[in-house]
């Protein structure tokens, strides 16, 4: 009977610290917090226009932030954006700095070692913006693999590490903004800008007299996703739910025509 009496004091003192640990768990899920926080704390560039831009007020806009704005709105709290730059912004939700990384990140291998992802929302590739149409036309050009060709891409993104496997002898700029390198391309300080599609288009429309011209390249396949915590099942559940929501109800659909001027989305 003891020995009965022992065993039994065992298995109530086991389940107990096992059902704490449950409730530990719920209550560290990042819903939990940004429910009691009454904040959705958003992690962008704010540098890549037509996803994520500052504009003259100050105010941050664009594709990504939309849609976290309807993300916040179905959580029914306030969206705060942290705006940082690229290279800073997965380390920042790794941190907890920040509860999700919406600013046209591309969905890779490497970095879903770090994070969760949802999506993709959108698909993409890369293009050059340029004044040198052999260099817009740069992968039918071998002869442009030369440390004279010097090209500019953000710090961090996938567009460097594509310029560097694309063009391994060229000179590789790496920069924080959009609109310095756009100014380097102005100013001949570099052939062209290597980046992604979208930011291509803008690039192009903001600096009509400047003499840009792109070509968009198949190359690469860019999925664009919703960078999150890793390791929280129902955060991730949620906006996967929240992402599919947006597609089904077409509001994804009226974005892109907002931002794009087409349906330029993509699940």
């Amino acid at each position: 009977m003891p020995r009965f009496i022992h065993f039994s004091l065992l298995f109530l003192l086991l389940f107990a610290t096992a059902g704490s640990n449950a409730m530990e768990a719920a209550n560290d899920s990042a819903l939990t917090r940004i429910q009691q926080r009454g904040q959705l704390i958003l992690g962008t560039s704010g540098n890549m226009p037509t996803m994520t831009q500052v504009d003259a007020s100050g105010k941050v806009t664009g594709f990504d932030i939309d849609i976290a704005r309807f993300m916040a709105s179905s959580m029914d709290v306030k969206l705060v954006t942290k705006v940082m730059p690229f290279n800073e912004l997965l380390p920042a939700l790794e941190a907890g700095k920040v509860d999700v990384v919406i600013s046209n990140v591309t969905i890779t291998s490497k970095r879903n070692l770090r994070v969760a992802f949802v999506g993709p929302y959108m698909t993409s590739g890369k293009c050059i913006v340029t004044k040198d149409k052999a260099l817009a036309e740069a992968q039918k050009s071998p002869d442009l693999n030369t440390p004279a060709t010097r090209l500019a891409a953000l710090k961090g993104s996938t567009s460097e590490d594509f310029a560097r496997e694309l063009f391994p002898q060229a000179t590789i700029v790496t920069v924080q903004d959009y609109t310095e390198a756009a100014g380097m391309v102005k100013d001949d300080k570099v052939g062209g800008l290597l980046t992604d599609y979208p930011i291509c288009m803008a690039m192009l429309k903001s600096n009509p007299d400047s003499g840009f011209v792109s070509l968009f390249s198949l190359l690469t396949y860019e999925p664009i996703g919703i960078a999150l915590p890793p390791n929280d099942a129902q955060f991730i559940n949620w906006t996967n739910n929240f992402l599919q929501r947006l597609e089904g109800t077409e509001t994804l659909k009226g974005l892109g025509k907002l931002w794009f001027g087409e349906a330029n989305v993509k699940r």
